[in-house]
């Protein structure tokens, strides 16, 4: 087992404008890396310019919530 992958943690991603219930289980290191992984692994083919994503620590609660832009990758923080 890598290091990396001993500090991964749960965290479920779902669209902004997507009920909680829709969001999937994604496996990441750090916020921000789970809302790329799970673009990548659930929507590769988005056709909007950028996406905003709600992302939370399965184990804690937390929330945050990240812009996307699709063709870059470039996360920011929700406004």
């Amino acid at each position: 087992m890598t290091v990396a992958a001993s500090l991964e943690r749960s965290f479920s991603v779902h669209g902004l404008e997507e009920a909680p219930s829709r969001g999937q289980r994604v496996e990441a290191i750090n916020f921000q890396d789970a809302a790329l992984a799970f673009l990548e692994a659930h929507h590769p083919q988005v056709e909007a310019a950028e996406v905003s994503l709600l992302v939370e620590d399965c184990e804690t609660g937390e929330r945050q919530c990240f812009r996307v832009d699709v063709a870059t990758g470039e996360t920011a923080p929700c406004d």
